[in-house]
Order: structure tokens, then C-alpha cells, then sequence
């Protein structure tokens, strides 16, 4: 008799055991503290932010400047407007500018090839103006460029005076800002984005390093840039990619060059940790499918114009739950791209994505009769 109990007692034990396990959620933590001014850790694919801190104070960018100087020659080249074998004839003010420099002549012809890569690698000055003046006539007229292209982006607690994120008391931008044209170069530019990732470049027989440690630490981390003036303290704007996660972090105002280094490494890592990231639909592809009315066929397929991605903490990914909700009725005509609902992602209450459910291809009127028996139809029931 006691050895029975002894074993319904070990079995309850081991199922009570196994039942708790199996129920445990990966825990996780909060955000590490940040010794920066301002910061932002987002998921490239689905954009969702994961750690931030003040990421909308406006403050001074510094050289990260140059990712927006980059970001319109790279437009400037995709239009055909200019080429990489372009020489460009190098000013006086370009060639006196202060600070980081690539060294160039004045009154020397250099290739915009060379000047971009100068400008992403070496982070020349100088090499940022020659190419505003190139592109734009002036350095004036390319910053009203880079605003422009600021508000198409969204980037609206944006300003900028210059090619080169030297101070000037209107020119700033938040770390929410450099965020979002971080994606934007690497999803619109990704030849360009590839020189990012180069840790030496030279010119004029003189070789210079990037000043982005981690692309020595972290073999993960591919760009993006750095800066720094006194204003500004040390800056850092960082993407790295591990499988198929790529996430992009944003430092302004540490210390020192260890320190935004260490700072953004720190965030890169729990990221990594405690996050995953998943495409759940494809643009263009069809989720579900409605009833048409009045259409010259019975239904439409509904998918989404962009793809959906979703940034959920790591183990929680089978908890996802999709819904859609579409308008209701669908009559003919309806044109391509037609927005006719939505679909939600919910993480338990928390709804975790929301994206338009749109026509995926077009459907043309009906006949006169059908038209006719679909109008009594809806008429009968409502």
C-alpha cells in the first residue's frame, strides 16, 4: 500500500512538474539603461520600436547629417540626373572645409564615386559639400533638398543648414528621425548601403578608417555612421542583421567613442535576445477573399499592398492571432488597390500590427441582369 501511494504521489508530483514547465513564458526583461542623451532600438522589418528613451528631443546630429547628403546623391544617381564616373570640380569652400576631411584638391576633378565613398567611409567634409555643389549649385540649395526629402519620409522634427552636420543652432534632427532614414537608405539604396560596411577607404594615397568600432566587434553590424562635435557629443546610428532579424539603433550624445559603441552594442544585444521577428504576409498576396455585388465575377481576392511583418518577444510567436474585418457590401466597379478593410494582429489584447486589406486585381460591372437581381438582393436583405 506504501509503496503504491509513494507512486501516485511521484507521478502527481511529475505531472504537476511537467505542467509548469510547460506553461513557463521566456521572461523579458526591460530595456538596459542608456548612457546617451537620447535613443531608439526599432525592428527594420516590421518598425516597431523595442527600447527608447527622449527619442523625439531635437537635437544636433552631427556627421550623421551625412546620411541624408547620402541618401539624395543616391536619388540624385537612381534618376539618371547624375553618374558615379561624374567628375565633379572641387571648390575652394570645398576644399577649406574643417574637420573630418577626405583630403581632396581644390581645382581638381574627383569622381562622385569617390566622393560618396569618401563622405560614408571617411566622413569628409569636404567631399559632402563637392557633392551638394555638384548636385544643387549650392551647399544652401542641397540642404532645402534634404529637407524636402525629410517630410517625404515622415521625418518631421527634421532641419537641416548643411551637407555635413557642422553646428548651426537650426539645424537638428531626434533620434526617432535618423531611425527612419536609416531603413529608408538601406530599403531604397541597397548598392549604395553595401559601402557602409567598408572599414577603410583611400584617397590621395591616404588611407582612413571608419570610425564605427563595432564594425570591428560585431560581425553583424554592416553601417551605418557616426558622428560628433562638442555640441553634439558622440553619435551613432547602427544596423546589424543576425538570420533573418535586422534591427537599426540610434545613440545621441554619449561620452565618448567607447561609449556609443558600447551603448549601441548593448542594445543590439537585447534586441537579438529577447525579440523575434516574422513576415506573416506578402504584398500582393491574396489573404482571404469577399463577396462582390454587381460584378462581372462573384468574388475578389483580398491582400495586403505592403508586406506585414511582427516583432513579438522570442517564444511567443504561436500566440499571434489574425483577423480581418472587411467592408461589407462590395460593389462593382472596383479598381486595383481599392482599400476594403483591414487585417489585425493580436498578441492576447494587445494588437500588434494593422494593416489595409485592398483589391487585389480589378472587377468590372456586371450585366444589365445581374446588376438587376444583385439590386433586389441587397435591397431584400439589407
Amino acid at each position: 500500500m506504501l509503496k503504491n501511494t509513494k507512486v501516485v504521489l511521484f507521478f502527481l508530483f511529475l505531472t504537476t512538474f511537467v505542467s509548469v514547465q510547460a506553461g513557463v513564458v521566456a521572461p523579458k526583461p526591460s530595456a538596459p539603461a542608456v548612457a546617451a542623451k537620447s535613443h531608439i532600438l526599432i525592428d527594420y522589418d516590421s518598425g516597431k520600436v523595442l527600447a527608447a528613451e527622449n527619442p523625439d528631443e531635437k537635437l544636433p546630429p552631427a556627421s550623421i547629417t551625412k546620411l541624408m547628403t547620402s541618401y539624395v546623391v543616391s536619388h540624385e544617381l537612381h534618376a539618371g540626373n547624375i553618374a558615379l564616373d561624374d567628375e565633379v570640380l572641387i571648390s575652394e569652400k570645398a576644399w577649406r572645409m574643417i574637420g573630418s576631411r577626405s583630403f581632396i584638391k581644390v581645382n581638381t576633378k574627383v569622381s562622385v564615386e569617390a566622393l560618396l565613398r569618401g563622405m560614408i567611409v571617411q566622413s569628409g567634409n569636404d567631399a559632402a559639400v563637392a557633392l551638394a555643389e555638384h548636385i544643387a549649385g549650392s551647399e544652401e540649395v542641397f540642404a532645402q533638398m534634404m529637407n524636402q526629402y525629410a517630410q517625404q519620409l515622415g521625418m518631421y522634427d527634421t532641419n537641416y543648414m548643411n551637407a555635413t552636420g557642422l553646428p548651426d543652432p537650426d539645424h537638428y534632427t531626434t533620434a526617432r528621425d535618423i531611425a527612419t532614414l536609416s531603413a529608408a537608405l538601406i530599403r531604397d539604396f541597397p548598392e549604395h548601403y553595401e559601402w557602409y560596411a567598408e572599414k577603410e577607404f583611400t584617397y590621395n594615397e591616404i588611407t582612413q578608417h571608419n570610425r564605427n568600432k563595432l564594425l570591428w566587434r560585431d560581425n553583424s553590424v554592416d553601417g551605418l555612421k557616426t558622428g560628433h562635435t562638442e555640441e553634439a557629443g558622440y553619435c551613432l546610428a547602427a544596423s546589424a542583421k543576425r538570420g533573418d532579424m535586422r534591427l537599426i539603433t540610434v545613440v545621441l550624445g554619449t561620452r565618448s567613442e567607447n561609449a556609443r559603441a558600447q551603448e549601441t552594442q548593448k542594445l543590439l544585444n537585447y534586441g537579438f535576445r529577447f525579440f523575434e521577428t516574422h513576415q506573416l504576409y506578402q504584398a500582393n498576396a491574396s489573404i482571404t477573399d469577399t463577396k462582390v455585388w454587381k460584378g462581372a465575377q462573384d468574388t475578389l481576392a483580398l491582400g495586403l499592398a505592403q508586406g506585414l511583418s511582427v516583432t513579438v518577444p522570442r517564444g511567443q510567436y504561436d500566440d499571434l492571432a489574425a483577423s480581418t474585418n472587411i467592408q461589407q457590401p462590395v460593389i462593382a466597379p472596383i479598381e486595383a488597390g481599392t482599400q476594403l478593410g483591414e487585417v489585425e494582429i493580436r498578441l492576447g489584447e494587445e494588437v500588434v500590427a494593422k494593416q489595409p486589406l485592398v483589391a487585389l486585381n480589378a472587377v468590372e460591372q456586371g450585366s444589365w441582369w445581374r446588376r438587376l437581381i444583385d439590386h433586389i438582393l441587397l435591397w431584400i436583405w439589407g
